[in-house]
């Protein structure tokens, strides 16, 4: 569920209901003791017993409801920025927004103030990059769908952006260059190696590159873009576990990263292959299939593979499968054998 709006109180509930009729991707969730005639949701279990399985659901939350009971509930449900869903907590009066939890990976803090345009609310935002106008590294990665890690170097990072401290940025591509450019303390390199070869406080590589002792280096951040395709054969019965240390072992190989995994590709035969459809559901990684026909009319890079003909009518499946996925983008990792599996990964064509 991308955003739900729960109110507690009547006027709360006029409250919700406006949001809900302004806000298309919203559903509305109000005690049950509020029903009427519309397409609202209503619940009738304690609010401190119902909150918290609805907080585990839902991408973006909206409490119509004091601040004090919103924390003393959901407390205890935090795990992390990377994991939690956004919150945003309203009063019933709709005066203020006031983004809570996730402000920037979660998007409470754009949450806020798109509300906040809607029903003439003030927006209430206490991030500091945000209260110094700076641009926030995660909020960066989130505008332009980059995956952040570790999470828990962001800290370090944002505070050297704060201090105005040296932070070397590599980004090739420019993704997120022009964002930081002009701030104070960032400076932009080629590449790896001029960048740590520099007196820098900190490091920030935009790239699908695996990045050897990155979690043991709290000044160091990765923003990975997801511009991988990881093409998939299996045989019947393999299970996630064996699929994942696969993926995971042939990617370190070659250097790339597991979080820039865009999608898995594979043929149409392998729909219903439950190990393949755990892994990606246990990543939420979507799963693109192509028929024997589309799979056959690319040209790939390994040999004609028998097995694959005389099991699925195909002369391969990983790499086709992951050419086509990424709009016939580069190869990265030719086709790999590894156990009851055949890898390929591709890189996506912009």
């Amino acid at each position: 569920m991308k955003l739900a709006i729960v109110a507690i109180t009547s006027r709360g509930a006029q409250l919700a209901r406006h949001l809900g009729a302004k806000l298309p991707e919203a559903r509305v969730f109000l005690p049950e003791k509020y029903r009427s005639g519309d397409d609202c949701d209503y619940f009738d279990k304690p609010l401190a017993v119902w909150l918290p399985s609805l907080f585990a659901e839902v991408e973006q939350l909206v409490c119509i409801m004091a601040t004090g009971i919103v924390v003393r509930i959901l407390g205890r449900e935090l795990q992390g920025k990377d994991k939690d869903a956004a919150v945003v907590v309203m009063d019933e009066a709709g005066q203020f927004a006031i983004s809570l939890l996730s402000g920037h990976l979660g998007g409470a803090n754009d949450l806020a103030r798109r509300l906040a345009t809607v029903c003439g609310a003030t927006p209430v935002i206490t991030t500091a990059t945000d209260v110094n106008k700076l641009p926030a590294w995660d909020q960066v990665a989130r505008d332009v769908d980059l995956v952040v890690e570790p999470v828990a170097h962001l800290k370090t990072l944002n505070s050297l952006l704060l201090e105005g401290r040296k932070i070397g940025l590599v980004d090739q591509r420019r993704r997120v260059a022009d964002k930081f450019v002009s701030i104070k303390g960032v400076s932009l390199y080629d590449n790896f190696a001029a960048a740590t070869r520099s007196s820098a406080d900190g490091l920030v590589f935009v790239t699908h590159r695996f990045l050897p002792h990155l979690q043991n280096q709290p000044e160091m951040l990765a923003l990975r873009p997801r511009d991988l395709v990881v093409g998939i054969g299996c045989n019947r019965g393999t299970s996630d576990e064996e699929i994942e240390q696969a993926v995971r072992s042939k990617l370190k190989q070659s250097f790339l990263a597991f979080a820039s995994i865009a999608c898995i590709a594979s043929i149409d035969a392998k729909q219903d292959e439950a190990g393949l459809l755990q892994f990606a559901e246990r990543h939420n990684l979507p799963l693109k299939f192509f028929s024997a026909d589309e799979l056959n009319k690319v040209e790939i890079p390994s040999p004609v593979s028998l097995h694959a003909q005389k099991a699925v009518g195909a002369k391969g499946v990983c790499e086709p499968a992951a050419l086509l996925a990424s709009n016939m983008g580069e190869m990265l990792i030719r086709k790999q054998k590894v156990g009851n599996l055949t890898i390929a990964v591709a890189e996506i064509q912009d």
